[in-house]
């Protein structure tokens, strides 16, 4: 791999990891501490390697160079004589100070990361930003590019979100097992939102960001990989998301064009994602309660099966009608109503489609072209033309003005 392209993917994935033990040293209320001792470690390696060469081991070479700049700086600070001196010495070990970024200590100090971050305290477009920057070691510019905002906006958002945590006093540490149960769902809410941020990309240049989906999937196993945290709610979320990870290659073509649900070409599935979600939804049934996560999760795996046998639409209308009686959202009853227009037919969808009144909603807009486009195409191009006003991300754009040409050819 040449320097111009190994550096970026290093920082892609060791930043997380030194950030988020360093954080676990430091505090919370000197994150940026971490951040920067962290960058400049990689600008170090940008300058160092451009000269000498790469090293052998890429990855020691940064843990060892942040290693030597946190013990320097905690050295010669404040923050060392007053705070973790003292605690060192308690643990004898104020003479030769060591910093552990061992494997298990890394995904231990990500694992803590995670429930300071979620914190009910901080909205969640902050708590997915953290997550982002911290926890995946996403640049400021790929977090507003998926936010649709600029680099100041989220500068400004991910700051006053370390000065709530800092403030608050959060704690960089695993709660016991109570307060776990008190603060899971805020975690997995994260997880869910930084997921769909990938799956329902509003990027203006991409419909689907695999990455932002990936990180999530992986902090999803830190939780798995802990039996404090794995739970029937985790494990259903993790299938979720494996059965959405397996239509990935299907969803856009070679072009980066949208392909719909119904034209995609299942032999591009990937069905060890899909026996993967399997698996994980049957570990989840273990649980007392059924959540969103689960019945969501068997949303997806009906999508898994191309054919309608056992009336799948009607078994997903069913998992829907479930689902909006226990956590209501614009987007399900959306969903729900494609559902119920593939089962009952488009008639009795769009009666129920036009009560949501969801007019700023392109995928609204959208919904009610395609169900208007065999009765009445005026009606269906009236809504995909809003559609297209509505729509923010590029792809959508031009998806939706084929459908309008596609009907203006027809009529």
């Amino acid at each position: 791999m040449e320097q111009q392209e190994l550096i970026p993917h290093l920082f892609r994935n060791e930043y997380r990891k030194i950030v988020s033990v360093l954080c676990r040293l430091f505090g919370i209320a000197h994150i940026e501490v971490a951040e920067d001792l962290t960058s400049d470690t990689f600008l170090l390696a940008a300058e160092t390697w451009g000269i000498r060469g790469v090293p052998e081991n890429p990855a020691a070479w940064l843990y060892f160079v942040a290693k030597n700049k946190a013990i320097n700086y905690l050295k010669r600070n404040d923050l060392f004589r007053q705070k973790i001196a003292p605690q060192l010495a308690a643990e004898g070990a104020a003479e030769e100070m060591s910093i552990d970024l061992s494997e298990q200590h890394i995904e231990d100090s990500q694992l803590q990361m995670m429930f300071a971050i979620c914190q009910p305290a901080i909205g969640q477009e902050a708590q997915i930003g953290l997550a982002l920057r911290i926890l995946c070691g996403f640049g400021i510019e790929e977090i507003a590019d998926a936010f649709l905002s600029s680099k100041e906006t989220i500068n400004k958002r991910l700051f006053r979100a370390k000065e709530k945590l800092r403030t608050e006093e959060v704690k960089i540490a695993l709660p016991g097992p109570t307060a776990i149960g008190q603060r899971m769902d805020t975690v997995l809410t994260t997880l869910y939102l930084l997921f769909n941020e990938g799956y329902f990309s509003q990027s203006q240049n991409t419909q689907l960001r695999k990455d932002f989906c990936w990180e999530a999937m992986r902090l999803v196993r830190l939780l798995l990989d802990n039996p404090l945290t794995n739970r029937p709610e985790v494990n259903a979320l993790f299938s979720l998301m494996c059965f959405h990870a397996s239509r990935f290659e299907s969803r856009v073509d070679a072009s980066g064009e949208i392909v719909l649900y119904e034209e995609q070409d299942e032999q591009n599935w990937n069905q060890e994602l899909i026996a993967q979600g399997n698996y994980y939804l049957n570990l989840a049934a273990t649980g007392a309660s059924v959540t969103r996560y689960h019945l969501e999760a068997g949303i997806a795996f009906w999508h898994t099966i191309k054919t309608d046998l056992g009336g799948k639409w009607e078994q997903i209308l069913q998992l829907y009608n479930h689902l909006l009686s226990i956590h209501y959202s614009p987007v399900a009853a959306l969903n729900r109503t494609y559902a119920l227009a593939r089962a009952r037919g488009n008639a009795t969808a769009i009666a129920e489609a036009e009560q949501l009144q969801l007019d700023d909603n392109h995928l609204y807009h959208l919904l009610l072209g395609e169900l208007y486009k065999d009765t009445d195409a005026v009606r269906s191009i009236g809504h995909l033309e809003q559609a297209l006003a509505l729509a923010r991300s590029a792809p959508e754009q031009r998806l939706i003005a084929t459908k309008i040409a596609a009907l203006r050819t027809a009529g």
